[in-house]
């Protein structure tokens, strides 16, 4: 898939990442340009099992998991940019820097996920990514994650 040409649908994802319902927040990739840039999408009901406590009065999605739905959209852009060997193993959040929250996020929204500058040292990736909604900057942040054996982690 190159720029925009096609999209990739949740399933799709679901290959490249394990995460599931109520964690998966990913629901489509709109454009890739691999090892460049890629741009996704995370539509955000009322129905999300965090807003019944965050906050019940005020519901307002969690900037923690904000910056999830980057490090998840990045995990779909590195399968998706390198030749990574999936068998076995396991994309996973090793640090965060220069985050930034810049209006809230709420029911209603789409967020538009961008990750770009993305650079690989072995099996270290870091990213920049951007979260906006109507085209404004609701998450920023540099994200680094690293492709683990899954053995390792038991």
């Amino acid at each position: 898939m190159t720029g925009d040409s096609q999209r990739t649908s949740v399933r799709e994802i679901m290959r490249y990442i394990p995460h599931r319902y109520p964690f998966l927040l990913v629901d489509r990739v709109e454009r890739l340009e691999p090892g460049e840039y890629l741009e996704a999408i995370k539509n955000v009901t009322v129905n999300e099992p965090f807003f019944q406590g965050h906050f019940p009065e005020l519901p307002v999605m969690p900037g923690v998991l904000i910056v999830e739905a980057l490090a998840q959209a990045g995990g779909v852009m590195v399968f998706k940019s390198f030749d990574v060997d999936l068998d076995g193993k396991i994309f996973m959040f090793t640090g965060i820097d220069k985050v930034k929250f810049r209006r809230p996020v709420v029911p209603g929204d789409q967020l538009v996920l961008r990750l770009d500058e993305v650079k690989r040292k072995f099996n270290i990736f870091k990213m920049r990514g951007t979260a906006l909604v109507e085209g404004e900057v609701a998450v920023q942040a540099q994200l680094a994650a690293a492709l683990v054996n899954r053995g390792d982690l038991a």
